[in-house]
């Protein structure tokens, strides 16, 4: 269910928030009677049913994870980083290799 990490702040595992919005969404129950019998604010309970709506199957990843296409954008903007990098360091050597002596 939660997770109390000492900083006052609560974490809910996957099966909690789905369970929350499952509340919602099929049990015909309003956002302010689930969230007033979990003990959670409302807004939250909003952003959890829209995140679920937005996309079911990657809905709530996890503590640290990201969804798999944020977690691919991210790994090529990695990959391009290091592309650019690679490129740049061949550039100079090129430039100093291709000097003329006098």
């Amino acid at each position: 269910m939660q997770d109390s990490n000492g900083s006052g702040r609560r974490k809910y595992d996957k099966e909690f928030k789905a369970e929350a919005v499952r509340m919602i969404t099929e049990g015909g129950r309003t956002v302010a009677d689930v969230a007033r019998s979990l003990g959670i604010h409302e807004n939250q309970l909003h952003r959890w049913k829209r995140e679920f709506e937005e996309d079911p199957g990657s809905s709530f990843p996890g503590k640290g994870r990201l969804k798999p296409h944020d977690e691919e954008l991210r790994r090529l903007q990695r990959e391009n980083a290091n592309l650019k990098e690679e490129r740049d360091i061949l550039k100079k050597a090129l430039a100093i290799f291709s000097r003329h002596p006098k």
